[in-house]
């Protein structure tokens, strides 16, 4: 069996754009890499039901989303002034997608039209006091997607605060509740329990993963437990990056750029706590974005700066990785995409 996986990348060195690669399921290999279409750092990807791709990019030195079309031709691209965003989404029901703008601290709000093409909708800054360390210069939005009762969640790493907005249908958006996590932690990436009720958030700046209790009632996160991805006599720079939950919400998965690693959870307790079971190698540099594949069987991560991936073995019991295959070229590559 093949399962097609798009992958973003970064496109300052030897990357070209958005990438195909294949994994063979019955070799356990990944093969056929090929640029799918040129586009300046497609760095992160989604698709609607309807199979349109939401790309990040970067036009005539304005930033913003492209779409295609399923047989990935242009549609149209929504950019403005300064740096492009770092995550997109989207929205099925009110036919949105998300845009979190880590360079300008803005969450942005795009409306699908009818062929799938994008028209802005609107924008919000976060003006925040910012944390204690080096990178929390200013706000930093780094996530923007849907909580299960589909409100919007917001990560921003310079502000440590997690927000949670309701959202109209014309992508307007109001707020309803504010995490904020320890100084310095720095929120990233969140991802939640099938039970809708946890939720994981990973801090990039101290390599840690919280574990949030969501009440659905009014849009707030209370946290319950905080863990670091790191092993004990780790001391050198690390920053959290990814972070994946198994289907059956049993496993959390997080990757450490710098530790090179992924760092594996046993999840009990109703989703409310974790224990590490794991720590594996990526094999390569700088593992910004990794992915499990829709059958929770295999794990690929990417490594951006060693342009590398790693394919895994997954088991379902244990929840462990086994390595099955790495050094596979792909430049640059910074999200990893299966497609369904």
């Amino acid at each position: 069996m093949i399962q097609k996986i798009l992958l973003g990348t970064y496109t300052r060195r030897i990357s070209q754009g958005i990438y195909q690669i294949d994994l063979n399921t019955d070799t356990e290999t990944l093969t056929n890499l090929e640029l799918v279409t040129a586009e300046i750092s497609p760095t992160y990807l989604t698709k609607s039901k309807e199979e349109v791709l939401y790309a990040v990019t970067s036009r005539e030195e304005k930033g913003g989303v492209s779409s295609y079309d399923p047989q990935i031709n242009f549609l149209n691209a929504v950019t403005e002034e300064g740096a492009p965003p770092c995550y997109v989404a989207v929205d099925e029901a009110r036919q949105l997608v998300y845009g979190a703008n880590y360079h300008k601290g803005e969450l942005n709000t795009y409306k699908i039209q009818s062929d799938g093409s994008l028209e802005a909708a609107a924008s919000l800054a976060h003006k925040e006091p910012t944390g204690p360390h080096k990178n929390q210069d200013h706000a930093h939005t780094h996530y923007t997607d849907l909580a299960p009762d589909q409100r919007l969640v917001v990560c921003d790493l310079g502000t440590d605060r997690v927000y949670t907005y309701d959202v109209a249908d014309n992508g307007a958006v109001e707020e309803v509740a504010v995490y904020v996590a320890e100084p310095g932690t720095g929120p990233r990436h969140l991802v939640f329990h099938p039970n809708e009720t946890t939720a994981y958030l990973f801090g990039e700046l101290d390599s840690s993963v919280s574990v949030l209790s969501y009440d659905q009632t009014d849009g707030s996160f209370t946290q319950k437990q905080k863990v670091s991805t790191l092993p004990a006599d780790f001391d050198g720079e690390n920053g959290g990056a990814a972070i994946r939950i198994s289907n059956d919400g049993r496993y959390l998965y997080a990757s450490n750029r710098g530790h090179n690693s992924i760092a594996v959870f046993a999840i009990t307790e109703n989703g409310q706590h974790i224990e590490n079971v794991q720590s594996i190698s990526t094999e390569g540099d700088f593992p910004r974005d990794f992915a499990l594949s829709p059958d929770n069987a295999y794990v690929v991560a990417a490594n951006q700066n060693s342009d590398n991936l790693t394919l895994y073995r997954r088991d379902a019991e244990s929840g462990l990785l086994t390595m099955i295959q790495k050094d596979v070229y792909a430049p640059e590559a910074v999200c990893v995409y299966f497609e369904a």
